[in-house]
């Protein structure tokens, strides 16, 4: 493996770690939104009643309900999932654009990619990442948004949040091991947010670099710009992409298609079921982006310094 391209990897994997760890109760108050459906009319009058609240009065209820800690439910898992998923995104969109400048360096071409060449590198590079990352982030969301009152049905005790390897146990026993890949083909259709995200990031890039070298700010406000456009054209796609990824309460339930949990969304609640709680997730997912970029390019220096060393101490032995 080139060491270029893996040191690209590992910076990608420590910067999601780390704006993960920065924006993590954001992620939780979006997923939970994302998640949340509205009761049938007729059951509003019972005690059950589950209405949209704001992203500040969810927190509150999480702090009241769970304690701080309710705010960073998942976070082991997520923070595994994200840092595999930018390693495997990173090593194959740079893995695609090595062969793209290879061609140009022989033909005399200009090395920037175009949009064409950016878009076709994340559509790879995301499609890879889906097929190999969509368990981890199946148990994430179930982590993420579990029932808010568990309970010893015995003793009537609130029992601790459940682990990831609990989880997982869960999963397989409840629902079985092709729950992992639940939710996958409207992960394969959200292939074209990272498209739209690193396509407007390396353009603006290149625009930048034709002037000046990148600075660190810019490669911030570039990636919170890029995510912002990303997720507001696809967050109808992210809405039921955690619908699909969440355990069905109703054990004779069937499975849904893309079409038909569209229609079931638009059916129960209206267009703006498609959009709940789309404010914060906008505002974590540029936040968190911003933050990866940011990180990304501070470790992709040390990376390369550290691959670097192994490869000589390698070359020793």
């Amino acid at each position: 493996m080139s060491n270029d391209n893996v040191a690209h990897a590992l910076a990608g994997a420590g910067g999601g770690a780390l704006s993960t760890v920065v924006t993590y109760p954001l992620i939780t108050l979006s997923t939970r939104a994302q998640t949340e459906s509205k009761r049938s009319k007729s059951e509003q009058s019972t005690q059950d009643t589950k209405t949209s609240v704001s992203p500040l009065e969810a927190a509150k209820q999480i702090i009241q309900r769970e304690g701080i800690a309710g705010l960073y439910s998942g976070l082991d898992s997520a923070l595994f999932g994200i840092s595999v998923t930018n390693f495997v995104y990173y090593y194959f969109y740079e893995a695609t654009r090595t062969f793209y400048e290879k061609s140009k360096r022989a033909s005399g071409q200009s090395l920037n990619l175009s949009t064409a060449e950016s878009m076709i590198a994340g559509a790879v590079a995301g499609s890879a990442t889906v097929a190999l990352t969509n368990p981890i982030w199946v148990v994430n969301t179930r982590m993420t948004v579990k029932d808010s009152a568990r309970k010893d049905p015995v003793t009537g005790a609130i029992l601790s949040p459940p682990t990831t390897l609990g989880t997982i146990r869960d999963i397989i026993e409840k629902d079985g091991a092709k729950a992992f890949f639940s939710g996958i083909l409207p992960a394969l259709v959200l292939v074209i947010n990272p498209i739209l995200q690193y396509t407007i990031f390396e353009q603006l890039k290149n625009m930048i670099e034709r002037k000046r070298k990148l600075q660190p700010l810019d490669a911030f406000f570039l990636g919170a710009f890029g995510k912002i456009i990303a997720t507001s054209l696809t967050y109808p796609y992210i809405t039921l992409k955690a619908r699909m990824q969440l355990r069905k309460k109703d054990a004779n339930a069937k499975s849904v298609g893309i079409f038909e949990g569209f229609r079931n969304i638009l059916a129960n609640e209206g267009v703006a079921g498609l959009y709940g709680g789309i404010f914060t997730k906008v505002t974590q997912s540029a936040i968190t982006s911003a933050f990866l970029f940011l990180f990304k390019e501070q470790l992709y220096a040390l990376a390369l310094v550290v691959l670097g060393v192994l490869r000589n101490l390698r070359k020793r032995n």
